[in-house]
């Protein structure tokens, strides 16, 4: 029993000290600057991946580290949400609002996971259609399609992005 701990620990060492600055920089990206949240994702993030040993290694671990990341990120934010603000006992002057940038920065990162998930001729018609704004001719123009597997592979694509969005807890429409 000894050894294990002692394993897991070299490993969460090694992690520690290939993963944990770049893992702090990129968790303060997606707090807008909040260090003291960003640090305590790393640390859920770093027992996570203690807890997970057994199926980590150090040079495959960063995607994994920052996936880890990025869901505690989106996590904390649900969670703030769901929480009723806190107040002094001044009065408002002005209502809170729902921070709109958060949320689309959340969004998109779910959004680019989730297309991470499509194949490439879905992701393809999808970036393409939607993301470049071009019509389905167009985007036969462009890949060398007919028009008529554009609109089957945007409906598969689309069908596809819905599910991955749906396993990433996303109600799409």
């Amino acid at each position: 029993m000894r050894g294990i701990r002692t394993e897991d620990e070299r490993l969460l060492r090694a992690l520690y000290a290939s993963h944990a600055r770049p893992l702090l920089v990129y968790a303060q990206r997606l707090t807008r600057g909040d260090r003291q949240l960003a640090e305590d994702i790393v640390q859920e993030t770093l027992l996570r991946a203690w807890q997970h040993a057994a199926d980590l290694t150090v040079e495959r671990a960063r995607p994994w580290l920052f996936t880890v990341a990025r869901r505690l990120v989106i996590d904390a934010e649900r969670s703030r949400r769901a929480r009723p603000g806190q107040v002094g006992a001044e009065p408002l002057e002005e209502s809170p609002t729902q921070d709109d940038e958060l949320d689309a920065a959340l969004d998109a990162c779910l959004v680019a996971d989730a297309l991470g998930a499509l194949t490439p001729a879905h992701r393809e018609v999808i970036v393409e259609g939607f993301y470049r704004g071009r019509s389905t001719r167009e985007i036969a123009a462009r890949l060398n399609i007919p028009d008529g597997t554009v609109r089957s592979r945007m409906f598969y694509a689309l069908r596809a992005l819905r599910l991955a969005l749906a396993e990433r807890g996303v109600h799409s429409p």
